[in-house]
C-alpha cells in the first residue's frame, strides 16, 4: 500500500473518529442523568477537551483528505493539545482526584493516533 493512499485511510479515520467523539463527548455533557451516572468518575476538563477537540478532529481530517497543508498543522496542534491535557490529567490523578481507568487508554490512543497521522503526514510532505 502506498504512503499516500495510507495516509488519506488515516484521513478517514481520523473524521470518523472525530464523529464519535462528539457524539459520545455529548453524551457525557448533554446526557440525561442516568447517562452521565452511567459514565462514573468523568473529569470534567478532560471531558469537555475531548468533546470539542473532536470537532477538531473532524476538521484535521477533511483537511488532510484534501491535502491541504493547514490539516497538518492542525493535527500538530492536537497532538501538543492532547499532550497537555494528559499531563493535566496526570496531575489530577496523581493529587488524588477521581477518574476512570478507560480514560487513561483514551487519552492514549487518541494520542498514540494523531502522533501516527503526524509522522506519516510531516514525512509525506518533504
Amino acid at each position: 500500500m502506498s504512503t499516500r493512499r495510507f495516509f488519506k485511510i488515516l484521513a478517514a479515520v481520523g473524521m470518523v473518529f472525530g464523529a464519535l467523539t462528539v457524539f459520545s463527548g455529548g453524551q457525557g455533557l448533554f446526557g440525561d442523568a442516568s447517562t452521565r451516572t452511567a459514565l462514573g468518575d468523568t473529569v470534567g476538563f478532560v471531558l469537555w477537551f475531548n468533546f470539542l477537540a473532536g470537532f477538531a478532529y473532524v476538521a484535521a481530517g477533511l483537511g488532510l483528505w484534501l491535502g491541504q497543508r493547514w490539516g497538518l498543522w492542525l493535527a500538530t496542534a492536537l497532538v501538543l493539545g492532547t499532550a497537555l491535557v494528559a499531563v493535566a490529567f496526570g496531575v489530577h490523578v496523581l493529587g488524588g482526584g477521581a477518574f476512570e481507568m478507560r480514560t487513561v487508554g483514551a487519552l492514549a490512543l487518541r494520542l498514540g493516533f494523531w502522533v501516527v497521522v503526524c509522522a506519516v503526514g510531516w514525512r509525506q510532505a518533504r
